[in-house]
């Protein structure tokens, strides 16, 4: 490396980015599923990834015209100018994240304007090897630190460029998601995995194997949970008479009807009967209301007409907040009567709809007998979280309807459920470490053992949680 002077140079994202690249980017993020961090964890706040990559990319790459030395005319600046823009504009989209050629050739760039800055210069980059630049990155480049990491998009964005990647959150899950993210990889980096049907002749690269080991544990602990409660989450039934897993069981609140017509019969609370909006697939859900006995019953409509759309939307909403219509007797619910029945301890719940896995796509069944009998099981005592809700209004918005405790907020046949999978993560714990000292041995089998360790302080630990990789300390 030949020394030149040093100076202050302005950075690329003072001058110019394509935005229109990254903005497209961005957006398109949303509708990535598979392999996308987002679906570790739904974090309200969460960056996109292409844009936090971007922006770290030009605020530590020199913009052309703080170096004359290199660039003397306007025209030779905007050519490298231009340069830069199109190789962010190949490193934004989500295929280039696993692209380690656009990776390499971004990191280069960053390593070039961190050496500039040090009065050095880099080989060209045909004469680096992509370890290289990296070991020159964690040496020289400023370390990236995210005070409230949230979701980790900048961390991991950070950490994919070969920089130094630091991040902290008061809250413990984002924690969770950062050390999934960020922390845990590198360090099982290009090792194999612990499960008994890993193939051994597989090369594992990166955190390939950890995320074998992530999908079989997932799939044993699955199949536990499936024989200890799967009585509980039976097939439906279609209409062809065979039988369909269940995607979701979509619940009615109810509450007693105010008026005396309806003689105390419970009326459902809903906001939208509309179970489908999209264009050519609508399905709404049609009460049948009998008010001679005073009873109703729910039934799905998978060919509604304009109207029934228009009378869906409303379901049995009267107006802002908590004001119904009574579904029987069309007289009004208000938000008094509702908070009223709902200390009370008079709020019960009615199965509207079973959406089910069809072979092409979702298929909506009306509520039966069964399913509704199925779900009423008798909940689990949880001490841990049948504590008191903050009587907070400005973030706690269930208190008033007498959902004053965690375990309020969930069925019966939910905290069951969640119970359950919380019982079987100690117990898959185990056993990765059994097969781990089974498969490992030596200093590999001791980080296994350190990690699991440090993952239970860490939460026994309250305040601020860091996050780093560890090859990255």
């Amino acid at each position: 490396m030949m020394a030149v002077a040093a100076k202050t140079r302005k950075k690329l994202i003072e001058v110019s980015i394509p935005l229109e690249a990254i903005n497209r980017e961005s957006a398109r993020e949303k509708s990535i599923r598979h392999g996308h961090p987002s679906t570790l964890h739904l974090w309200w706040a969460r960056r996109p990834l292409a844009a936090c990559r971007a922006v770290l990319f030009a605020q530590l790459v020199d913009d052309p015209g703080s170096c004359p030395e290199e660039f003397p005319t306007v025209e030779q600046q905007k050519a490298e100018r231009d340069r830069l823009h199109r190789l962010i504009e190949r490193l934004v989209p989500w295929e280039a994240s696993t692209n380690e050629t656009i990776l390499n050739e971004a990191r280069y760039e960053i390593a070039r304007s961190v050496a500039r800055g040090r009065g050095e210069t880099l080989p060209p980059l045909v004469q680096m090897k992509p370890q290289a630049i990296i070991d020159y990155l964690q040496s020289n480049a400023p370390p990236v630190y995210d005070p409230f990491s949230g979701g980790g998009s900048i961390p991991i964005e950070a950490q994919r460029l070969g920089l130094r990647a630091m991040g902290s959150d008061l809250n413990p899950v984002a924690v969770l998601i950062g050390k999934a993210l960020i922390d845990f990889p590198p360090k099982f980096a290009d090792r194999k995995p612990v499960n008994p049907e890993v193939n051994e002749l597989h090369q594992w690269k990166g955190a390939q194997g950890l995320a074998e080991d992530v999908r079989y544990y997932a799939r044993w602990m699955r199949a536990r949970a499936e024989e200890k409660i799967g009585n509980l989450y039976p097939k439906a039934k279609l209409k062809d008479g065979k039988a369909a897993n269940v995607i979701a069981w979509l619940w009615a609140r109810t509450l007693p009807s105010p008026d005396p017509k309806a003689r105390g019969t419970h009326v459902p609370l809903v906001s939208s009967f509309v179970l489908s909006a999209k264009a050519g697939k609508e399905v709404v859900v049609i009460p049948v209301v009998d008010r001679a006995k005073m009873t109703w019953t729910f039934e799905i409509n998978d060919k509604p007409s304009k109207a029934d759309i228009s009378v869906a939307k409303n379901g049995t909403k009267a107006a802002r907040g908590a004001n119904f219509t009574c579904l029987l007797t069309g007289a009004a619910i208000n938000d008094v009567h509702v908070k009223a029945e709902a200390k009370a301890g008079r709020m019960g719940v009615a199965l509207m709809a079973i959406v089910a896995e069809g072979q092409r796509g979702r298929i909506f069944l009306p509520p039966t007998s069964s399913h509704e009998k199925e779900a009423t099981v008798d909940a689990p005592e949880v001490p841990e979280i049948d504590q008191p809700l903050p009587n907070d209004p400005r973030n706690f918005w269930t208190v008033p309807y007498g959902l004053d405790t965690f375990a309020k907020l969930f069925t019966p046949r939910q905290l069951v459920a969640l119970t359950t999978f919380s019982d079987l993560v100690l117990v898959t714990r185990e056993k990765v470490l059994a097969d781990a000292n089974k498969h490992w041995s030596g200093a590999h089998a001791n980080d296994i053992r350190r990690l699991a360790a440090e993952r239970v302080n860490d939460f026994e630990t309250p305040g601020v949680m860091r996050l780093a990789s560890e090859r990255f300390d």
